[in-house]
């Protein structure tokens, strides 16, 4: 795989590489409900955030809600699954501005990944990590490099040996380091994220 030969040049890198399976990126559809699922899954741990994605879609006959079904989904009903109120809102905010803006799948394939940062940010509750995240995970976008992901930063450190300390000088750091993985960062960065023995 290409990504593993370019990748497997950081030696570092090459030995958490060798550890695991080879990644595959996948290009989803219904980006809207991605992006609900990223929100969804905010600040809480990965088996709760799939239990209430679980219930949220559970809300709808098919389990595959429409933009404009969330909308008219009363609050009470979408935070009697556990969401928050302020998450409930984000959900719907997230529908609204994807029928107002005509956005489409078709749409965010064929834009670049700064025009989706751009664009999906004006979206309350959407930050720029959520976005990256849809960009690797949804979009199957090669190239993100999620430089304020918690973990990848505490990865990258634990590899390099790195004090977090200094924050911007980290950051400088991470930041040097990651040109020399692209054009795929997005790999880069699951294999931090599957890295079991930084445990």
């Amino acid at each position: 795989m290409q990504h593993i030969k370019h990748l497997s040049k950081d030696k570092k890198l090459r030995e958490i590489i060798s550890l695991q399976d080879p990644y595959t990126l996948i290009k989803g559809k219904d980006i809207y409900l991605s992006l609900c699922k990223s929100i969804v899954s905010q600040q809480l741990s990965t088996r709760v955030a799939e239990v209430i994605y679980g219930r949220f879609l559970d809300l709808y006959k098919n389990r595959k809600p429409t933009a404009q079904q969330i909308i008219d989904t009363p609050l009470e009903k979408l935070r009697s699954v556990g969401l928050s109120n302020a998450k409930a809102n984000y959900l719907q905010n997230v529908c609204r501005f994807f029928i107002e803006e005509k956005l489409t799948d078709a749409k965010l394939h064929k834009m670049s990944d700064e025009a989706i940062i751009e664009k999906l940010t004006q979206i309350k509750g959407v930050g720029k990590w959520t976005v990256e995240m849809i960009l690797m995970f949804a979009l199957g976008r090669e190239d993100v490099f999620a430089m304020d992901d918690l973990i990848i930063q505490q990865r990258f450190a634990l590899l390099y040996k790195l004090d977090m300390t200094d924050k911007k000088a980290f950051k400088i750091k991470m930041q040097q380091q990651s040109i020399k993985w692209s054009p795929y960062r997005t790999y880069a960065c699951r294999y931090l994220w599957g890295w079991k023995d930084a445990q």
